[in-house]
């Protein structure tokens, strides 16, 4: 049995994340959660959004699990996930961008992976005065980080058999630290020679994946760009209620969903599990449950191709409970049909 850290967060996360432990669970592999209590809540009752006993868990089991934080305006961290990733040296965001079913009505044939530099970039926070009338913000691009995360896409591209790691950059203005990530996979390319590199400006990208997304594979690319381009993907597939997120170091990850807390739906009964859901299968993929990882994924998609199964946020009427319901039941169909009988979930 693994042991690993549960953050339900606040705002919707104790709900999408009791409907994924449920999806977990019926997979049939055994998961110790060690709930572990964050966010706006804690930090109402104790002055702190992550408390040291999270930190400590963390470090203990070496893989978490995360629902959404909501970061206070004004006060507190700037970002949890941002301290986390720096805390933890987390250096690839990994987030695979699919389409489901038949949510999306423009695109049906979307399949990439984001790779994003998690560590540096203008999201290392250094700005200085000039003058009352003039602010900087430093850009850091370093070969080693820019290399770690090019191994990791091609890495990635090679087990997974993709074609070709397309990478993105502004290397023809910013020269030097656009232009040294550019250089960077290059030569991590010539490693890879089955696999084909792409080389593409972040302007030219965004226009590219609104037209033909079906023709990119792995992406990989900096900080702030890969920010962009995420959420963009996202609303390539349905959102960001369908979009799964790992963020992965040496011997570390934290999965998490991308979305945020929604307070204002919180407690209803409506926000959508999806996204976490196809967290946890990328989590089970990490730690080696393949064939489960996939049952929850094909589920997920069996699930989505029929209209009536829509949730509220698609225009539909099923709640978090119900959709979760859903899913476990076309899992079931599926294990059935693998084992040649039908199991009980």
């Amino acid at each position: 049995m693994t042991r690993v850290t549960l953050i339900p967060g606040d705002g919707i996360g104790p709900e999408v994340t009791a409907v994924m432990k449920d999806v977990v669970a019926a997979t049939g592999v055994k998961i110790e959660w060690e709930v572990q209590e964050a966010g706006m809540h804690v930090f109402e009752r104790v002055g702190e959004l992550v408390p040291a006993s999270v930190y400590e868990s963390i470090e203990r089991n070496r893989i978490a699990l995360k629902g959404p934080i909501t970061t206070p305006i004004g006060k507190g961290f700037r970002s949890i996930n941002v301290a986390l990733r720096k805390k933890y040296d987390l250096f690839a965001c990994v987030r695979p961008v699919k389409s489901i079913g038949v949510v999306s009505s423009k695109f049906s044939n979307v399949d990439l992976t984001i790779f994003r530099e998690n560590t540096e970039d203008l999201y290392m926070g250094l700005e200085e005065e000039v003058s009352p009338d003039e602010m900087r913000s430093i850009k850091v691009i370093t070969r080693a980080n820019s290399r770690r995360i090019c191994v990791a896409a091609f890495e990635y591209a090679l087990l997974h058999q993709r074609p070709k790691v397309t990478v993105v950059t502004k290397a023809n203005i910013m020269k030097l630290s656009d232009g040294l990530f550019l250089d960077v996979a290059r030569d991590v390319a010539k490693d890879y020679p089955t696999i084909k590199l792409q080389e593409i400006l972040v302007d030219n990208m965004c226009m590219q994946l609104v037209v033909k997304p079906e023709t990119f594979d792995v992406i990989v690319t900096e900080n702030l760009y890969g920010d962009i381009l995420s959420d963009l993907c996202a609303g390539l597939v349905g959102g960001l209620g369908f979009v799964p997120g790992a963020n992965l170091g040496k011997d570390m990850a934290i999965f998490e969903a991308v979305h945020g807390s929604a307070p204002d739906i919180a407690g209803k009964g409506i926000a959508n599990p999806t996204a976490l859901i196809l967290t946890s299968a990328m989590m089970l993929r990490h730690l080696g449950h393949t064939k489960e990882a996939a049952w929850i994924e094909e589920a997920v998609d069996t699930v989505y191709r029929d209209p009536a199964n829509f949730t509220v946020d698609l225009g539909g009427s099923l709640g978090s409970t119900a959709i979760g319901l859903k899913i476990i039941q076309a899992m079931d169909e599926l294990k059935g049909n693998a084992y040649g009988q039908k199991t009980v979930g």
